[in-house]
């Protein structure tokens, strides 16, 4: 699948092969000559997933529009939207229409790949396809269903002169419904694993499973479970879009669902173990799983994004562009080594001063770093850039002391977010915000100074780690006092070298409430920058919570007037933003364009 997707991104990119798929018959092919050759029909498959999220890891869920990241550039979409600068005419992240071209393909392949000659394409590669196909388009709708809500259903091609005003928007549960026969549908001729690495990033039985069970997690949250903003979200003929009222079964499904994939046993936690590790190291493990080509704990995956822009965007100056920044709120989500909450008074966490020794590992907190970031567990320092910290990528002295000012060359490369440091506000082109970048999916291998990022791995969707949490989540919704919850959870925590939840807090153990509030803060650090928070917030309707809307940052505007990293001002908590809230804002607007283009297409409720 690496070369199938390299290809696509190089040859047949949405803005090329789309084009070509799309001209007419004497410009190039004619519809018939597409489907005579194996190279041509697997064009149109491949180009069919080039809708497949692909990313320099910019897109509104991962970076800004969670409480968990900011963008420093105040005038991007995402920046605009949580200032509430934004109506159906904006566009912004505007995908509904992309997904329905992809939609539309996948209806134009089902059509069409049975026309190629069996002695250029296999009857068992064509079911293969077919299935690939089906899930992709199930795929397409899913992510449709959770930016915009209830879809338009569609059962074939759309003429250019059809009556749009017959395509209303089908009922939630009937979305889910689609969704899922189009999982298990695809999922019959898919195999649980790939024997060859060139599969890499095409889905198996176990991601149709994944994108089913995300489905039925979507389908018994609140958003969408009895939401009562929702009572008079209804289509022109009265139909009702949203449930009325809530189903505590409905958690029971994607429990079940969720366990399926935990009994297939085709998934495990990715440990450094997996990659040649002679002893298990929790920071290395959480580290190593997104800069490895493909483990076992991928469910899906893109193998063809932006590590570059990625890398460069999450990168200090003045090698990096300082673009995605990490809040002062997630900083404080991770726990501290022993397991325990920061503002738990026996975490041993400190808020001020300076460490007066390092961390017993190598990978821990340095002598001199600020007390904040001392003994914090190891996904902080997998995950998270704060000042002080070595520069990663920088892999020589040379590039090292690129980002050091003057005063502070030492072959080290500590991160200077402060006001006048050689990554903060008064540098040309840094304007870091909040004092903190993300590390995640960073190899220390690459040198961002010489725009050089040598490794290539996928970026990853899904993975096995967010199903256990899913399962954890919503057994505990309707069975809290079920084992599973705290053996599942546990995983989790200990590949990432913590304690057991029900040692460090055993009186969540039952408590649903107390249980659900762990859960949700596990989400939050192990997927952080993956998109997960902001989905989880929206679903959970906790994104417009006053918590969740106000975010804090370190006080990048302090200047060390000469002390450099024994300067205190820097440590400050501010606030950085208050963001804009309205409810409206759980669900995307559809484009004004195609509201006026379908007239039985209804708006978002707000919208």
């Amino acid at each position: 699948m690496n070369k199938l997707l390299l290809f696509l991104a190089g040859i047949i990119s949405l803005s090329s092969c789309s084009k070509y798929l799309d001209k007419k018959p004497d410009n190039l092919l004619t519809e018939d000559q597409i489907w005579q050759t194996k190279a041509n029909a697997e064009a149109y498959l491949y180009n069919i997933y080039s809708y497949v999220y692909t990313t320099d890891g910019g897109d509104y869920a991962t970076m800004g529009a969670a409480d968990e990241t900011s963008v420093s550039i105040p005038t991007t979409a995402v920046r605009q939207m949580v200032s509430g600068n934004w109506n159906a005419a904006s566009g912004y992240f505007y995908a509904w229409s992309n997904y329905y071209a992809g939609i539309r393909k996948s209806f134009v392949f089902e059509q069409n790949i049975d026309k190629v000659p069996t002695n250029q394409l296999s009857d068992d590669l064509k079911t293969q396809y077919k299935a690939e196909n089906l899930f992709l388009r199930g795929y397409y709708y899913w992510q449709i269903l959770r930016q915009y809500g209830p879809y338009v259903k569609l059962t074939g091609l759309i003429s250019q002169d059809a009556d749009f005003s017959q395509y209303s928007r089908a009922p939630f549960d009937t979305c889910v419904a689609t969704i899922t026969a189009l999982m298990e549908q695809a999922a019959v001729n898919l195999p649980a694993v790939w024997e060859s690495s060139s599969n890499n990033g095409r889905p198996t039985k176990g991601a149709c499973l994944a994108i089913k069970a995300k489905v039925a997690q979507l389908a018994a949250s609140p958003l969408w479970n009895g939401n009562p903003y929702f009572s008079n979200f209804k289509n022109t003929d009265g139909t009702a879009l949203a449930p009325a009222s809530y189903d505590e079964n409905k958690w029971k499904i994607a429990a079940t669902a969720a366990k399926a994939i935990i009994d297939g046993g085709n998934y495990k936690l990715f440990t450094n173990l997996d990659n040649g590790g002679a002893s298990f190291d929790p920071y290395l493990s959480v580290r190593d799983l997104f800069l490895t080509n493909w483990n076992d704990e991928i469910i899906f995956a893109n193998v063809g994004w932006s590590r570059w822009g990625y890398t460069k965007c999450v990168s200090p100056g003045p090698g990096g562009y300082n673009l995605y920044d990490v809040t002062q709120n997630l900083v404080d989500a991770f726990y501290m080594e022993n397991g325990r909450s920061i503002d738990d008074p026996a975490s041993n966490y400190k808020e001020t001063g300076f460490a007066q020794t390092a961390g017993a590992n190598s990978w821990g907190h340095r002598k001199n770093d600020w007390n904040m970031y001392a003994n914090r567990e190891p996904r902080f320092y997998a995950n998270i850039l704060y000042n002080g910290r070595p520069v990663i990528p920088a892999p020589t002295v040379d590039d090292k002391n690129y980002y050091s000012s003057d005063a502070n060359i030492n072959g080290e490369g500590r991160t200077e977010f402060y006001y006048n440091g050689k990554s903060g506000q008064k540098s040309a082109g840094s304007n870091n915000i909040t004092g903190y970048l993300p590390l995640k999916r960073v190899s220390a291998t690459d040198n961002i100074r010489n725009d050089v990022t040598s490794f290539h791995g996928p970026y990853i969707l899904i993975r096995y780690a967010e199903i256990l949490l899913d399962y954890a989540e919503a057994l505990n919704e309707y069975d809290p006092g079920n084992g599973d919850i705290v053996t599942y959870l546990d995983m989790v925590r200990t590949r990432a070298g913590l304690p057991g939840i029900e040692t460090v807090y055993p009186e969540a153990v039952g408590n649903k409430d107390l249980m659900r509030k762990y859960i949700l803060k596990e989400r939050a650090v192990e997927l952080c920058f993956e998109a997960d928070r902001y989905y989880t917030l929206v679903r959970r309707l906790m994104l417009g919570n006053a918590e969740n809307q106000a975010i804090y940052s370190m006080d990048v505007n302090a200047n060390d007037n000469g002390l450099g990293f024994s300067f205190t001002g820097f440590y400050t908590r501010k606030l950085f933003q208050q963001r804009y809230w309205d409810n409206k804002m759980y669900l995307f607007p559809i484009n004004q364009g195609d509201i006026e283009r379908d007239r039985a297409l209804v708006q978002n409720p707000g919208w």
